[in-house]
This record gives structure tokens, sequence and C-alpha cells, in this order.
């Protein structure tokens, strides 16, 4: 057997031979992925606690354009962060079997990954407070990360897709009408 099947078969991807696994798909169904899974949604507790504590205090002492700039920064961050959240919850759900891939798929739309860079300059951002400036520095990250991981699952689809012989369900019931011989 070639290293390649070896690999095939030990994801459990495909008895195929001429399958491929990506990158993406072997991504969200390892440690890698329940560890950027934590990290998400730990980044979405720590922002909301800040945003519903020392940022709420934190900003009534801003002067008003860097008050303005806070507000607008903490509602593109709390979006950021929910997309990637939603995003991340609805894979684990498809690796724990609780829902299906065509069934993510038809939910995705609703999730929409969409990059969203900060809309005030660093002269700006320096005004802000320095706890908040880095929970949004994190989240661009996150958010980057998620979305290169988006990016490859959905390269991968149309071959995930293919894979699947149009005649599967027909082979299956004549080997289940004739035992597998």
């Amino acid at each position: 057997m070639s290293a390649r099947e070896n690999v095939l078969n030990g994801a459990g991807a495909s008895n195929s031979r001429d399958e491929t696994i990506s990158f993406g798909l072997r991504h969200t169904n390892s440690e890698a992925f329940k560890s950027l899974f934590r990290e998400g949604m730990t980044l979405v507790e720590e922002a909301a606690s800040y945003l519903d504590g020392p940022g709420r205090a934190a900003s009534k002492a801003l002067r008003r354009p860097a008050a303005l700039a806070y507000a607008t920064e903490s509602m593109r961050l709390t979006t950021r962060l929910m997309q990637v959240a939603s995003w991340l919850l609805l894979r684990r759900a498809v690796n724990e079997g609780e829902i299906t891939l065509a069934q993510a798929q038809t939910e995705r739309h609703r999730v929409r990954l969409t990059a969203q860079d900060l809309s005030c300059d660093a002269v700006m951002l320096a005004e802000l407070p320095a706890e908040f400036a880095e929970l949004a520095e994190r989240s661009l990250r996150l958010q980057s990360r998620v979305m290169h991981l988006d990016r490859a699952l959905a390269a991968a689809r149309p071959a995930v897709e293919a894979a699947v012989h149009p005649l599967a369900a027909h082979f299956a019931r004549v080997e289940a009408a004739f035992g597998g011989a």
C-alpha cells in the first residue's frame, strides 16, 4: 500500500484510490481545530466581559472622537466574533455528527464570514484602551485563520461532492441484498 493510500485510509475519508484529502477537511477533524474552537470561544467570552465591564467604564473617559471610534470598533469586534463563533459552532456540529455536511452547507449561507478590518487608523487606535485594542487585534488574527480554513473547505467541497458516486445508493442496496458477497 502506498503512502498516499495509507493517508487516505487512515483519515477515513474514502476507500477510493483517486480521491485526495483536503487540508481543510482534515483540519476540522483535528486537535488543532479543537484548539482553534476553544481559542475562539474564549475570545468571545473575554470580549463580552471586557465590553460589559471595564470597557464600558473606559469608554466613558474617552474624548468624543475616540469614544466614537470605540463605539464603532466595539460593534465591529462583536460582529466579527459572532461570525467566527457561528462558523466554529457549525463546523463543530458537523464534526460531532449533530448535523450533516449537507445541513451545514444550508446553514452556512446564514453565517457570512466577511473580512472586517479595523475602521480607525493607527493614531486613533492608540487613543483607545490598550486592552480593547488587543482584543480587536486578536479577533482579526482569529478571523483570518478561520477565513483561511473556510476557503480551504470551500475548495475541497467540489472534490468531496464529486467523490460520491451517483449510483452509490443503488450499489449499497445491491450489496445489502447479496450480503456484501
